[in-house]
């Protein structure tokens, strides 16, 4: 039986050396289960935020739409100053009578 400096046998040195790579197996299989945790849950968000997203663009596009159809219907700068003018004739004109 060979004895090392350190006074374990080969086989005591063997079975000390499958106890940490045994451990470092398992560590490394709990780590990888926990990072699919989190890929899944980071799936699930992306997931969540393509909907809002769609949800918001489709919104956006909707007051878009609104705010393009109040401004066809809003007096430009010039029809507003002729309206100001028949205005002023319309009070002018009940004052006068």
């Amino acid at each position: 039986m060979f004895v090392n400096y350190t006074g374990f046998t080969m086989d005591d040195t063997k079975k000390m050396l499958r106890a940490v790579i045994n451990g470092q197996s398992a560590m490394k299989e709990e780590l990888l289960g926990e990072i699919r945790k989190v890929d899944k849950k980071v799936d699930k968000l992306d997931t969540k935020i393509d909907g809002v997203e769609k949800r918001l663009t489709k919104r956006i596009d909707r007051l878009g739409k609104q705010l393009a159809y109040l401004e066809d219907d809003a007096p430009t700068r010039e029809e507003f100053n002729e309206l100001e003018s028949r205005v002023d004739m319309i009070e002018q004109s009940t004052v006068s009578a």
